[in-house]
Parts: C-alpha cells; structure tokens; sequence
C-alpha cells in the first residue's frame, strides 16, 4: 500500500512541487491550503481521488486540520508523513515601518499554525513512526535586520528540535528543510536567481526516501552563487 503525505499550502510553489513529486515517486497525498480551487485542480491532475485528495484549511483553526486528518484516514486510511508548508511572509521587511498586523498573522501562521499542524498530526506520525517535515528558511538561520519574519523562522525551527524530543523513542522523525531564496508566488516579483520550487521539493523527497534508521534532521538548501 503506497504511504500517504499530507501537505499544508499545497496549491502554489513548493508544495504543489512536492505534491508532484511525491505522487511520481508513489506516495498517495493529501492536498490543504486555504484555495480550495487551487487545490481541487491540483488533485484532479495528479489523478483525482485515488491518489490525491483535496480540503480547504486554514492552518491557525485546529477544526480545519483534525478535518483534514479525519478526510485522510477516511480516504487512505490515515497519514504517514506529513509536509508543513504553510507560511506567510512579510509585507514590510524592518521594524520602523513593520505592519504590525501582518506580524500577527505571521505569528499565527508561521509558529502556531505549525504548533496546530503538529498537534493535529502526531498521533498519526506516531502510531505510524512516521514522519513531520518543516518548511523552515535560511532566514531562521542568520540574522536579517529588523525581520519578524526571520524570528518566525527561527521559531520554527527551534519547535522542529522541540518536536524531534517529544516524539525521541518513538521511531518517528522530524526534518526541517531551510531553502534560501525561491523563484515562487512567495515573491511578488520573479526571482530567477533563486531555487525554483522543485528544487526544495526533492529535497523533501530527499529526506522522506531515506530508511527508517536515519533521520536528517536540517537541510539547508541554497542556491548556487554564479562564477
């Protein structure tokens, strides 16, 4: 029986990616972001209901996530590894002139919204010994002048060595995957000097591949300086 991925933000960019590239290399997946078009069009291509489904989530309403888990155990039984993806970025990048609603919603999304998905998940990933994967970013990596959402994504990877203890002798793991810039709709402007999104998704399918004895847990994928 081909194992089963859900995946949050799964209509656009990376993880429309690995959607692609997981169900290529076999895995049967579970679509969530919060454009249900996006994702009903995605999970038709992919080959509709028996290898893809689709839901409308919001990531910060824990209602929305325990209904995509219900939808995957109804329709494949359960889930086996799940791809958190969701993020949100900023409008503003400093301090001085920060949108502090959009800080909010960065908060929400990039640090709760990941609580609520591991939360939601993790009696799946542990009866399964399974596997949670983290969109993180190189910006929770390094220091960015002023950047909330740099902090969000240091947030986010310090909860992905939180979560790697609290699930220690269960045999399930936990990957935080660190891209640097990427070519997507992240960006309101082309950035063809980045990783294109199929880039960070076979890192993904990198780190998913691997046998159950090893665990990478931090891939920090950047792209390649030009000579």
């Amino acid at each position: 029986m081909n194992k089963v991925l859900a995946i949050t933000g799964a209509s656009t960019g990376i993880g429309a990616a690995t959607a692609r590239q997981a169900v290529e290399a076999g895995w049967r997946v579970v679509l969530a972001a919060r454009s249900s078009e996006r994702l009903a069009s995605l999970a038709q291509e992919l080959g509709g209901p028996e290898v893809a489904i689709s839901i409308k989530v919001d990531i910060t309403e824990m209602a929305d996530l325990e209904a995509m888990v219900s939808a995957a155990r109804a329709a494949f039984g359960g889930i086996d590894a799940v791809f958190a993806n969701a993020g949100l970025g900023a409008t503003v990048p400093g301090v001085d002139d920060g949108d502090i609603d959009n800080w909010h919603e960065m908060a929400m999304t990039n640090l709760y919204g990941l609580a609520l998905t591991a939360k939601a998940t993790l009696p799946e990933i542990r009866a399964r010994r399974g596997h949670f994967v983290i969109t993180g970013s190189v910006a929770g990596r390094k220091v960015l002048k002023g950047s909330f959402y740099g902090a969000t994504k240091w947030a986010a990877n310090a909860y992905g060595y939180n979560l790697r203890e609290a699930l220690s002798g269960s045999g399930a793991r936990v990957t935080v995957i660190e891209p640097g810039m990427v070519d997507t709709p992240f960006f309101d402007e082309p950035k063809p000097q980045g990783l294109t999104a199929d880039d960070v998704a076979s890192t993904v399918l990198f780190a998913l591949s691997q046998p159950e004895h090893v665990e990478i847990h931090e891939l920090l994928v950047l792209p390649c300086r030009p000579a």
